[in-house]
């Protein structure tokens, strides 16, 4: 079969997008079916979200309720056993500074936590702002120490 022997589907293959504002004849003329005047019917016009139409909107209807300290909290940079156990050698003592020159983290003004994820067979002294309880397990384990320093 050839690109040339192909026939047609049954029916229209696509519809026509309306022409809209193209005459009385087309039903879809001079207005092109958004009604008269009103922000709707002007060019660029869109609702924002949860608008309601002039009405109270239901989240100001509704009333506040408890504490939210979400601007005040602490966001640690978050470390993992199995990245120390990558970038330090066996008996290092390692710190926060040591973290940001290994390049493990971003930042150290908000502090480092260390989270369990991973191995560790290595002897390390780990300082932080934080651990996790699995974490300074598994560092113990290994025979290394975890010191919680303040930030």
């Amino acid at each position: 079969m050839n690109l040339t022997q192909l026939n047609n589907r049954a029916g229209k293959l696509s519809v026509a997008r309306k022409r809209k504002g193209r005459g009385p004849g087309s039903g879809n003329g001079k207005m092109a079916g958004r009604g008269h005047k009103g922000a709707k019917s002007r060019a660029g016009y869109s609702r924002r979200l949860y608008f309601e139409g002039g009405q109270m909107p239901l989240i100001r209807r509704l009333p506040k309720r408890g504490f939210n300290n979400e601007r005040f909290r602490t966001v640690f940079e978050v470390l993992n056993i199995a990245d120390l156990e990558r970038a330090f050698k066996d008996g290092q003592s390692v710190g926060p500074e040591d973290f940001l020159k290994a390049g493990l983290v971003n930042t150290i003004d908000n502090g480092v936590k260390v989270l369990a994820k991973g191995e560790i067979k290595i002897k390390l002294n780990v300082s932080a702002n934080k651990f996790s309880k699995t974490a300074m397990e598994k560092i113990a384990a290994a025979g290394g120490s975890a010191t919680v320093i303040e930030a």
